[in-house]
């Protein structure tokens, strides 16, 4: 089992394809730039440190979400999206690199090898329906931009203007079954040591393999603590067999993307949850259902898994966790319903499980970042604070 890390981040989502209190209907907000800004500037008020930026078919591109957030933020660091494959790997290094150099060491990556099929088809992906070769493929993809960005590091000329030798910096060459480079080189050097962490998801065991030997920080979705304890235990594995079999020794954070929805009283929670697929036609309903059961991605696979189980039980999973929103959103689904008391409890415990990460979202998403942050964070973070023996100021005066 991971060991729990002291220290804690909070992230929260910003909503690229439209926003609203309600799901599965037509989105009641556009998701335009100054709507977005606005939600990230909400969230860094609130006191999350760093935004998700989704990326698929229906997103607007990550990068560029990911380039105004943080030119209208001052300490908010933008998540944004790597899809080996989807493009070259020194091309993603120098655009990572670039966001890490403009926003002052702010950039974070989300690597996403996979996707819904649609998405991979639409987009050209040549491994669309070949899962596991997409993380060999990841793998790969990785090596060569840690690698590029470790050279540019040692040779920082700067930016070398219209030279095109890229001057004296090291070339990398290298040959796998998905890239070959003879002379590839990356700049500008990113501003975060080593540089940028990276952020994995995967929950097969390709995945997890690829993420126990190049990610920083290895995500999940929202699910019950015996399961989340599981699929940490397997990665765990994944790295001592790493150290065993190729001497290399890392060790990983832990993540968990979650909705979440919290209110003074259990009452009003519950009811706002219902409310948030209060308008969804049946029909919806099914036509995500055969979605949802068309994918090879382990992760949705879990969610239907979930769903299906606490269907005869109004979708109530776990304690607090409720798999509602499931039928008719793809993804991390996952809504932790309740009360302050009662949703930090669970987050803590998801983080003596080895969890220090968390990336939370909730509809609207403007507003519930301002509740969250309310109601929420300054709770959990002044019980974090006492199980570290500090002494956090009372919790109605940081709410």
């Amino acid at each position: 089992m991971a060991k729990p890390h002291t220290e804690v981040e909070f992230g929260w989502f910003i909503p690229t394809t439209g926003d609203g209190k309600h799901i599965g209907v037509k989105p009641e907000r556009e998701s335009t730039g100054e709507y977005m800004i606005e939600v990230g500037k909400a969230a860094e008020q609130a006191g999350f440190t760093f935004a998700l930026i989704p990326t698929g078919g229906s997103c607007i591109d990550s990068w560029i979400v990911g380039s105004q957030i943080a030119a209208h933020t001052k300490i908010l660091k933008p998540l944004v999206a790597f899809r080996p494959g989807l493009i070259a790997p020194v091309l993603a290094a120098r655009m990572a690199a670039s966001l890490d150099y403009v926003s002052g060491g702010r950039a974070l990556v989300n690597v996403v090898t996979g996707g819904a099929p649609a998405d991979l088809i639409a987009t050209g992906d040549s491994l669309a329906h070949d899962h596991d070769e997409r993380y060999e493929r990841t793998r790969e993809f990785l090596e060569i931009v840690k690698e590029v960005w470790s050279r540019s590091k040692r040779n920082n000329e700067q930016f070398l203007a219209a030279n095109s030798s890229y001057g004296s910096a090291e070339k990398l060459v290298y040959k796998g079954k998905h890239f070959q480079l003879d002379g590839g080189a990356s700049l500008p050097p990113p501003v975060q040591e080593p540089h940028p962490p990276l952020y994995f998801g995967g929950s097969s065991a390709a995945g997890k393999r690829t993420a126990a030997e190049t990610a920083d920080v290895y995500l999940m979705w929202a699910e019950p603590l015996d399961w989340i304890r599981e699929q940490i235990e397997e990665v765990e594995t994944q790295l001592a067999e790493l150290k065993r079999e190729k001497g290399i020794e890392r060790t990983l954070r832990y993540g968990l993307r979650a909705q979440v929805l919290v209110r003074p009283t259990e009452e009003e929670a519950w009811r706002e949850a219902w409310d948030i697929i209060s308008k969804v036609e049946p029909e919806a309903i099914e036509r995500s259902r055969a979605r949802f059961n068309h994918t090879d991605s382990t992760g949705q696979k879990r969610q239907n898994e979930l769903r299906e189980q606490s269907r005869n039980h109004d979708f109530l999973v776990a304690p607090n966790l409720w798999a509602g929103l499931s039928t008719v959103r793809g993804g991390g689904a996952m809504l932790l319903v309740g009360t302050p008391e009662q949703m930090s409890d669970r987050l803590l415990e998801y983080v003596d499980l080895g969890i220090s990460s968390f990336i939370l979202s909730g509809y609207p998403h403007l507003e519930e970042a301002k509740i969250t942050g309310e109601l929420l964070l300054p709770l959990v973070k002044s019980k974090l604070a006492q199980r570290e023996g500090r002494n956090p100021l009372p919790y109605h005066e940081t709410a």
